[in-house]
């Protein structure tokens, strides 16, 4: 069976730390006189992350190492959330979503809370998209996210248990090394697939 895009990570009790940042785009102006600044915001926005597995043998090695092959590097996309994030603070079980593109502001159906720093997902697949709640809501009204809606949303699924989005790996070069006691090393930097 052929390699089909995004791909699973493998499994996930390897990895012994995560970097996260949230890149935002914009500028700043300073005049080289007064020193005032101007300051431009843009709409780009995405996650970046960097994974750095534990110290590990070759048969449990060997799955990482496919896994960064399949991905033919910045070709393939897979999907990757917080592992340390994946269960929400809040109470909330079930939501849906609806807003435009470029949208901060969504309208959310749900029961129950969540909480700020709460990660969800929405769409699946190839069209899966990581966000985190920016301020704390309880039931149904505004959800206020990072990042911005990708596309317009009507009535979409919110994943709240394991949110993953769509990332590809930020290099085009796979890497990992061997030590002389056959332990292998792995970090693998990432960025959202836009």
């Amino acid at each position: 069976m052929a390699v089909s895009y995004p791909l699973s990570l493998p499994a996930q009790g390897c990895i012994r730390q995560v970097t996260i940042q949230a890149a935002n785009s914009g500028a700043v102006s300073r005049s080289p006189f007064t020193f005032a600044s101007q300051v431009f915001a843009y709409s780009g926005e995405m996650w970046l992350a960097d994974l750095t597995l534990k110290p590990m043998r070759r048969p449990q090695a060997a799955a990482w190492v496919a896994f960064l092959t399949a991905c033919r590097g910045r070709l393939g996309t897979f999907l990757l959330g917080d592992p340390y994030g994946a269960k929400a603070q809040g109470s909330a079980t079930s939501a849906s979503v609806t807003g435009s593109a470029r949208d901060r502001s969504v309208s959310v159906s749900m029961s129950g809370t969540l909480l700020a720093g709460d990660y969800i997902q929405i769409g699946s697949g190839a069209d899966a998209s990581l966000h985190m709640v920016l301020k704390d809501r309880a039931g149904s009204g505004t959800l206020e996210i990072w990042p911005a809606l990708r596309r317009d949303r009507s009535g979409a699924a919110v994943t709240l248990n394991a949110p993953k989005g769509n990332f590809r790996l930020a290099s085009n070069v796979a890497t990992w090394s061997v030590d002389q006691v056959a332990i292998y090393g792995l970090t693998i930097a990432a960025e959202e697939a836009l």
